[in-house]
């Protein structure tokens, strides 16, 4: 079982179903975690949107921002930052209609992954999405 209590199947649905995700605190900086977990997912297939306001482009994609800045659908919003900033980060998944939400490991935000969960997206907590992915990939 998740952290979060969903069925490891769920997440095998939700990664076959999932074009696009957008990285949140998404690094250029190939020593970041975000940066290693992004490009394995890009690998993967994924079409890959980093958001952060301190980058211009991460793995040939232009960074956007913020999660409002997008201007396609996203599947899954990636989070690679401190728990006291997912609160926002929820809002803004929620108003441009993402399908998932996925707080990386040591993300963790009860309240909020429950208002993401009210508001009809699936959450991963505390799970590194290229782990889950990997394991599903075997």
């Amino acid at each position: 079982m998740a952290r979060d209590g969903k069925d490891r199947d769920e997440i095998r649905e939700l990664l076959e179903s999932s074009k696009t995700i957008a990285v949140v605190g998404l690094s250029s900086s190939r020593m970041r975690p975000s940066y290693g977990v992004a490009e394995y997912m890009q690998r993967a297939g994924y079409r890959i949107i980093p958001v952060n306001p301190n980058e211009e482009e991460v793995l040939g994609e232009p960074a956007v921002d913020r999660l409002e800045d997008i201007r396609e659908k996203v599947d899954i919003v990636d989070v690679f930052r401190r728990p006291e900033f997912v609160p926002e980060i929820v809002d803004s998944a929620i108003a441009i209609g993402a399908k998932a939400l996925w707080l990386q490991e040591g993300v963790i935000h009860e309240a909020a992954a429950k208002r993401a969960r009210d508001a009809g997206l699936f959450v991963a907590m505390d799970l590194c999405i290229m782990k889950e992915h990997a394991k599903r990939s075997r």
